[in-house]
């Protein structure tokens, strides 16, 4: 009878996976870091944040940290093939624990928690293959208060069920600013909808002429082909270090 009773259990669990899987969800990996009160991710993650979904100058004058970006703790790093060079840099992943697989009687059933990649989980070529993070490997690398969603702690390592989301954010969209006279670099955060961005006229360039002490304005197409403009979102005092909200987001 409890053989009986095990094998229908493992029935039921493969067929919800084959009906995730035909629903749009992919398999993966998630392990965690940066501490259980999310402190460490606020400490690293917005450096690596701009270095690697951004840009490595705008990073190295940073003053900020990813709640006042909007991203919060619900973040993650991706590995090198769900990275995609930085394409992936701010788009939403809905993630759930897979119990059909080894490691997954730590998962926390029922449970489900939407995360934002902010960075990369770079390989570790001291590890077979790369580690976890890995080239071939879709693997995310959560915070902590993030992965506990999802994950029992003692398991450090759990299978994943994940697909891309939309994602509505609190606020508006937000331009960052740092450079120089004549290299202005506008870190563009807190996107919702897709949360990349497609194209952007004024996102990073180099003027030809000095902008300081002129309003600024830009306009933007997310990867899910919503375009918006944003007029005069900087104001004119504006100086190098400073972000500026909007009441504008993107929906898709």
């Amino acid at each position: 009878m409890e053989t009986t009773k095990s094998l229908l259990l493992l029935c039921t669990v493969l067929a919800a996976c084959l009906a995730l899987a035909a629903a749009g969800w992919s398999p993966g990996t998630a392990t965690f870091y940066g501490g259980a009160d999310g402190s460490g991710t606020m400490v690293s993650d917005i450096f690596i944040l701009v270095v690697l979904c951004y840009d490595e100058y705008a990073a190295r004058v940073a003053i900020d940290n990813l709640y006042n970006a909007g991203y919060g703790v619900n973040n993650a790093a991706l590995s090198t093939t769900l990275f995609n060079d930085g394409a992936s840099c701010g788009q939403c992943y809905k993630i759930i624990c897979d119990q059909s697989h080894s490691g997954g009687q730590y998962c926390k059933p029922g449970n489900s928690i939407t995360v934002t990649a902010t960075n990369l989980c770079p390989p570790n070529y001291a590890l077979p293959n790369g580690g976890w993070c890995g080239p071939g490997r879709p693997h995310f690398d959560m915070a902590q208060p993030a992965w506990e969603h999802i994950g029992v702690f003692q398991a450090g390592i759990v299978p994943v069920l994940y697909q891309q989301v939309r994602y509505s954010r609190s606020g508006g969209v937000r331009f960052s600013i740092a450079g120089s006279n004549y290299f202005l670099l506008v870190n563009i955060q807190n996107l919702g909808g897709s949360g990349s961005v497609a194209a952007a006229w004024g996102a990073n360039w180099q003027p030809l002429s000095g902008l300081v002490g002129q309003s600024l304005s830009f306009a933007v197409t997310s990867t899910g082909g919503q375009y918006i403009q944003f007029l005069n979102v900087v104001p004119s005092w504006w100086q190098f270090g400073m972000a500026f909200s909007t009441n504008k987001n993107f929906v898709r």
